[in-house]
């Protein structure tokens, strides 16, 4: 059986980038930060302050567009991310092939989101009538069903991510079609929740309080230079250029963790 060790993809993976930083940082931060930085500028603050704290009863109205580039937004950073897997799992493939490779596997992975997206709402819309029919006999139940059906949705989302973190290495290193990239990443962590959620925990705490620390320290040199504008966005900036370094630093280790929990027999057959 396969074994997973974080501490062993944390060595390779700082091997690696030492190596080949010169080809991993530009993509992280044209494909994978930027984007999310335009983003969060083109956001009115208002529905900034909604994001930060959500109220069903209050949501803002959405400008026109702004959908669509949250999705287009996505699926850049997909895009990025998928080209960084292909740097970090095929030794000696250039920017240019990385860009391709991910470029022509991009739909599976659109597809496999269109998947686990309509997977999740049949059980969430399930679970949400079978609380509409309990509730009619007590309306008393109706508050406390509702509020148990949202924990489970999360509960159920959060699992699915964890269980599917290997997906993009799944996707960008094999031919395999939506439903096979799908079933292969489910197998592959079977056995690895907790270490998985463990890791994905800690990194998410490291990016979040370094690219914090960075967005105010540099964010006030800005100010000094260019006043409240500069502050923002030099903050900004750094805050973009941390999220590059972190998630460099993520992706290689799950395509470490990946090559690790991957068994070569049913790899060779995917390829």
């Amino acid at each position: 059986m396969a074994t997973m060790s974080i501490g062993k993809a944390w060595e390779e993976a700082v091997a690696f980038v030492a190596r080949e930083a010169t080809l991993l940082f530009p993509v992280a931060l044209l494909f994978v930060a930027l984007p999310g930085l335009i983003l969060q500028e083109m956001t009115p603050p208002q529905l900034q302050a909604w994001f930060a704290a959500p109220k069903a009863d209050t949501i803002p109205a959405m400008p026109p567009g702004f959908g669509l580039a949250m999705l287009l937004t996505i699926i850049l950073i997909w895009f990025g991310s998928l080209a960084l897997f292909a740097l970090a799992l095929r030794p000696g493939i250039s920017v240019g092939e990385a860009l391709r490779l991910s470029f022509a596997r991009l739909p599976v992975l659109i597809g496999t989101a269109l998947v686990v997206v309509g997977a999740v709402a049949a059980v969430v819309v399930g679970a949400a009538l079978v609380g509409v029919v309990l509730s009619l006999a007590s309306k008393q139940l109706a508050a406390t069903i509702g509020l148990l059906l949202g924990f489970g949705a999360v509960a159920l989302i959060f699992f699915a991510s964890i269980r599917l973190a290997l997906l993009n290495p799944v996707v960008i290193d094999s031919k395999a079609g939506v439903m096979d990239s799908l079933r292969r990443a489910w197998a592959l962590t079977r056995g690895y929740f907790w270490r998985l959620f463990g890791f994905l925990i800690i990194v998410m705490l490291l990016s979040t309080i370094a690219g914090s620390a960075a967005q105010v320290i540099i964010g006030l040199l800005g100010g000094l230079v260019a006043g409240a504008e500069g502050a923002r966005l030099a903050g900004g900036l750094a805050w973009a250029a941390v999220s590059s370094i972190v998630q460099v630093y993520m992706l290689v280790m799950l395509a470490r963790l990946y090559r690790q929990a991957e068994p070569q027999d049913i790899a060779d057959v995917f390829r």
